[in-house]
């Protein structure tokens, strides 16, 4: 996506990177405002896609068993980390991530290499923390199946994020 919409968008597909970027003085807060709510309701629309589509086959899908690739922690959970773990994990390797793009896409950066580089950085994030806790650091693509799955429920005093 980075080599299709760079030139676009500045490929903002991720709220961490849209955030990195303007704390880094390269978007104005009304961009960073358009680009993460955009983002959020992206990731909304696309977890209600899969859902459908997997609910929708003779074999169905029961998303309360299966679940729709939210992420977790905890027993019963891949690895069984506790969510202090998963928590570290999904800030160490944001940052990580961030550190990357902003570095590859800055002045002196290497913006004919930048997919390449984000690109394997992400599989390698992904390689480690598959089984710490699915591995998001997007946090627009954790909300959106964590909507559809009941993994974040809303009260009158805001939010909280239940594991599994």
């Amino acid at each position: 996506m980075a080599y299709s919409i760079g030139s676009i968008s500045g490929a903002h597909l991720n709220p961490a990177v849209s955030i990195g970027a303007f704390v880094a003085g390269r978007i104005s807060v009304t961009d960073l405002i358009g680009y993460t709510v955009s983002q959020t309701i992206g990731a909304i629309i696309a977890a209600g896609m899969i859902l459908v589509i997997a609910t929708n086959s003779i074999g169905g899908h029961d998303v309360a068993v299966s679940g729709l690739g939210q992420n977790g922690w905890g027993a019963g959970y891949d690895g069984e980390f506790f969510m202090i773990s998963a928590f570290i994990f999904e800030v160490v390797a944001t940052a990580v991530f961030l550190v990357v793009i902003l570095g590859v896409m800055s002045d002196k950066g290497t913006p004919m290499m930048a997919g390449l580089v984000i690109g394997l950085t992400l599989v390698m994030i992904h390689l480690v923390g598959i089984s710490v806790t699915g591995t998001s650091v997007k946090p627009a693509r954790s909300i959106g199946p964590a909507l559809f799955v009941g993994a974040l429920h809303c009260r009158s005093f805001g939010c909280s994020l239940l594991p599994h």
